[in-house]
């Protein structure tokens, strides 16, 4: 679409300065959700449902927000995702405000919509990159949370200030920024981003996908896959109608599957290892530090991994991925608690495992389906990777009981057993692909 030319410098400016704002706005609120329900409700068990309520909340609205890009354009979406997030802000400071515990949660889970947006926007970035740099436009629009997401939680402390000079409770203030934040990113996506709807998109975007193709050798067969075998429907197909097809085809699972198991680990020992070292006595401090590494490795080198997908291929990415996933989880079983140079290094590379699976496999998945199924796949992807994250953060607390921090090392290797099999499934569909095509001699 050769209209879209002229835009792309600006689009990809407005996402990556839209998402530094939601960012903020995620993280300012997320940094003090679990410690404001615990002051609500004088339970600590309460307080992991904090979390649990946005992700459920980001899994609930993916779809959602997938099917309104459709319909209306992808700015659309992300302007409605943002503004459910600021609203969600506004919930959580009413709710703190007059005491009524369950509207928090009903906050938070909208609040969570800032995150669905967020992840919705690594997929804008590729609708506005040029043809063999789509996978760099989502790393540099993924890096950009790095800031913001580093910013929030230092702007608690102010945040909470300023909550209490106007008369509102402890804690609350920080979801006052949030709210400031996710109304700006509205108005900015709202006002500043256009893109064309996705079922008019992208003939060029569907051309370059033999490039891609080409660049993951004999992984990837070189073409576009029409997974259903059928021409586009005339009707926008649905989120989980676009899912079955994809997943029959084996290019499209491997990028599903890469997106999903990659966040799952992550999810699952990032939560846990702040309990298992201050069980161990290791102070809040310690702890800090060593999350802060964990975003580092997640966003930081962003760039370079989008890079790497753009030059090698993403399905190669992907399993550079799994192999630093690997190496994290083999880590954190063998690690002590207190070694602060093992643990820091596990979840540095944890972050780093992620960030392989979450480009190489967006940037797979734009790549190997028809754009008729293109976004509400997306949507669904998405869906499916937070509700397997809530599962995710819910279960490792009950196996860090039964069998230490080990044991949830040991389920994140087994949860990569899935994403290994769907590789090595389209490493031989690709090799029967390419063996069709050669030349009878």
């Amino acid at each position: 679409m050769s209209e879209r030319v002229p835009h792309r410098g600006l689009s990809l400016t407005v996402l990556v300065v839209n998402q530094l704002l939601a960012g903020v706005g995620v993280a300012s609120g997320i940094a003090v959700a679990a410690l404001l329900v615990e002051e609500l409700t004088g339970v600590v068990a309460l307080a992991g449902l904090a979390q649990s309520a946005s992700v459920l909340g980001a899994a609930i609205v993916a779809i959602p927000l997938a099917r309104l890009a459709v319909r209306s354009g992808r700015h659309v979406a992300l302007a409605t995702g943002y503004a459910l997030a600021m609203t969600g802000a506004l919930l959580v400071i009413a709710a703190a405000a007059s005491g009524w515990v369950p509207l928090v949660f009903l906050g938070l889970a909208a609040f969570g919509a800032g995150s669905a947006a967020g992840l919705q926007a690594r997929f804008a970035a590729t609708e506005v990159a040029a043809a063999g740099f789509e996978a760099r436009s989502m790393s540099i629009v993924l890096w950009a949370t790095t800031i913001g997401s580093v910013a929030g939680p230092l702007l608690s402390a102010t945040g909470n200030a300023v909550g209490i000079a106007l008369g509102l409770p402890p804690l609350v203030g920080p979801f006052l920024f949030s709210g400031v934040a996710f109304a700006l990113s509205t108005l900015l996506v709202a006002t500043l981003l256009r893109l064309p709807k996705p079922g008019t998109m992208a003939t060029d975007a569907a051309s370059s996908a033999p490039d891609a193709g080409t660049q993951a050798d004999e992984l990837a067969p070189d073409r576009v896959v029409d997974a259903g075998g059928a021409a586009p429907a005339a009707e926008p197909i649905g989120a989980w109608a676009a899912f079955r097809i994809a997943v029959r085809e084996p290019r499209s699972l491997f990028a599903i599957l890469a997106i999903v198991c990659s966040h799952t680990v992550m999810v699952g020992v990032m939560v846990m290892t702040p309990v298992h070292m201050t069980a161990h006595g290791l102070s809040l401090s310690l702890v800090g530090v060593v999350i802060s590494i964990h975003i580092i490795g997640m966003y930081g080198a962003s760039p370079l991994v989008g890079w790497l997908a753009d030059r090698i291929g993403p399905p190669r990415v992907i399993v550079i991925g799994v192999g630093i996933l690997t190496a994290a989880a083999l880590i954190g079983i063998l690690a002590p608690a207190d070694d602060m140079l093992l643990v820091p290094l596990a979840l540095g590379l944890l972050g780093l495992g992620w960030s392989c699976g979450l480009i190489g496999g967006s940037t797979l998945l734009t790549t190997s389906v028809e754009p008729s199924i293109r976004v509400p796949l997306q949507g669904a992807t998405d869906a499916a990777m937070n509700l397997a994250a809530a599962a995710s953060a819910a279960l490792s607390g009950v196996v860090l009981g039964a069998a230490g921090f080990a044991g949830v090392n040991v389920v994140a290797l087994l949860v990569l057993v899935p994403l290994i099999v769907a590789g090595l499934r389209a490493r031989r569909a690709g090799l029967s692909e390419a063996g069709r095509r050669a030349p009878v001699s």
